[in-house]
């Protein structure tokens, strides 16, 4: 019976597609990857059309026909961001007892290299499911993403710079009129995020979910304005706030509202990270809202070329993830890295609209 080579490239993508990946919301809810969002080069190309909301004409019986216009729509090719994290294997890795690892569990080196490299693989796709959480994030916040490059991990290297819009100016924002924060006594939760909604019908596009910070849920729970109209003795039925933890870490749905017949879905997101800085950060801003629906982006993923083990010439594998096997045999190590290329990208032009420092305080 052959032995399977635990070193050999599509082995290792085998094992990683077995690893059942960390849930995030961002990326899960609102940028799913389908079939076609995986290349088989290593640039991606992101079209998308502008809402249509013309009416047709009324034709003359003698003319028969009056043809339509095509719609026009933009197609961008963009190289998506190299992502590659990797863990070395060294002869005192492979002496030490793992975490959770009986003190004598009667493996010997090759065993326990096998364990090792599976444990890498889930460590080094946790890190690069947390960077495209980000990137989710930071597409819907700036309908576009700044990526900071690095030629080690101290050294800084290029900055990529990717947006979906044209020229100086976005238009996916909305502001909050200043004194008239959600928070102060002339706040109008109600009348903004309807005008969030109606900048999205105004596309032809929809609104399902509102996302909040930390600081504007608290905003929205403690309004009088919002107890009253959830108030059933009222006779004003406009939602219900019964919040929930979800199956995401630090994301709870609060409820739906009807915000002038525009029914959300309400979440709170509390979840963090840890950045370059070793800080602690809100993936969402704490003051800040969005308006946006399900599927209104999609992560594609470019392919990674490279020299797998043991072989002469360069392959392209187009997938989510690719791993490689490198031995350096002058001192004896192995090393296993996990490369990826993605690019979060709207389906539509702004799907999205996003509104800064919603509350003062």
């Amino acid at each position: 019976m052959a032995e399977l080579n635990f070193f050999d490239t599509y082995v290792l993508m085998a094992i990683h597609e077995e690893i059942v990946p960390m849930g995030t919301f961002f990326k899960d809810r609102y940028f799913p990857t389908g079939a076609a969002d995986i290349f088989n080069a290593d640039k991606v190309l992101t079209e998308y059309k502008k809402g249509d909301r013309k009416m047709a004409a009324f034709v003359a019986p003698r003319v028969g026909d009056i043809p339509m216009d095509r719609r026009g729509y933009e197609i961008h090719e963009y190289t998506p961001a190299y992502i590659a994290p990797s863990r070395i294997l060294s002869l005192d890795d492979l002496k030490k007892r793992g975490f959770g690892e009986a003190l004598y569990p009667g493996m010997d080196a090759a065993q326990r290299a096998e364990r090792i490299q599976r444990d890498d693989l889930k460590e080094m796709d946790d890190r690069i499911v947390r960077r495209e959480e980000w990137m989710a994030v930071q597409t819907m916040i700036n309908n576009g993403c700044t990526m900071q490059e690095y030629i080690d991990d101290k050294t800084t290297g290029d900055v990529n710079v990717v947006h979906f819009y044209d020229g100086q100016t976005s238009e996916h924002t909305y502001t909050v009129a200043s004194g008239k924060e959600w928070d102060t006594q002339y706040g109008d939760i109600f009348g903004d995020v309807k005008a969030m909604c109606k900048m999205l019908a105004y596309r032809g596009l929809p609104a399902v979910d509102l996302i909040l910070g930390t600081d504007a849920s608290e905003a929205i729970m403690k309004s009088q304005e919002v107890r009253e109209r959830i108030n059933k003795e009222s006779g004003l039925i406009t939602g219900t706030i019964d919040p929930k933890l979800t199956s995401y870490p630090g994301v709870a749905f609060l409820g739906t509202l009807n915000f002038n017949g525009y029914r959300l879905n309400l979440f709170e997101v509390s979840e963090s990270y840890v950045n370059d800085n070793n800080q602690d950060t809100p993936y969402f801003p704490e003051k800040s809202a969005l308006v946006t629906a399900p599927g209104c982006g999609h992560m594609m993923y470019g392919a990674i070329s490279q020299i797998d083990f043991g072989a002469t010439d360069f392959a392209t594998h187009a997938a989510k993830r690719v791993p490689k096997f490198i031995l350096d045999q002058p001192n004896d190590l192995r090393k296993l890295r996990l490369a990826c290329r993605p690019l979060a990208a709207p389906q539509n032009y702004c799907p999205y609209i996003y509104a800064a420092n919603v509350v003062s305080a």
